[in-house]
């Protein structure tokens, strides 16, 4: 992926392929936020060896791509991770998974997320995906607003198991 130039009323920022040297921020993003602290985002110094090599992981997976958007002063103030799903079902189609969208909590409000949503539907046939789709914690009744003006449905019920990792 190029740097891509996302143009919002107040300004440009600009999208881009995340590296090693934002893993700092990226952590920071997710972590800024309640539910993800309650589920242990916090990115202490115990984790980070984890998240070294999950980076790692992402990083050479070209069915990845960790992005992103950096402010108009360079700095990094927004986040999101896309993944490219091959499927059987609707014909063989790819899902282009949305995950992680984090703004900076100074940043919201100003169309970053707006734009970064859009960019990665608008890559989502170049990626060689039919339908993107995303989830959602329950408890994020703001983001399905956010969501649903972008134009996606709540469609389906999602569910999770957490196993117990073997570290």
């Amino acid at each position: 992926m190029h740097d891509v130039a996302l143009t919002l009323s107040r300004g440009t920022v600009v999208l881009r392929r995340a590296t090693a040297a934002d893993l700092p921020v990226i952590i920071g993003l997710l972590a800024d936020d309640p539910i993800s602290r309650f589920r242990g985002d916090a990115g202490g110094s115990d984790d980070l060896p984890a998240l070294d090599e999950a980076f790692a992981a992402i990083d050479s997976d070209p069915a990845q791509q960790l992005l992103v958007v950096a402010g108009p002063s360079g700095d990094v103030v927004a986040t999101m991770q896309l993944s490219v799903i091959p499927g059987l079902a609707r014909a063989g189609a790819s899902r282009l998974q949305i995950e992680a969208v984090r703004v900076r909590t100074d940043m919201r409000y100003q169309g970053i997320g707006g734009a970064m949503i859009r960019w990665a539907v608008d890559a989502a046939p170049a990626l060689g995906a039919g339908l993107v789709q995303l989830t959602s914690d329950a408890a994020r009744v703001d983001a399905h607003r956010f969501y649903e003006r972008l134009g996606f449905t709540a469609s389906h019920v999602g569910f999770e198991y957490s196993v117990a990792s073997d570290s």
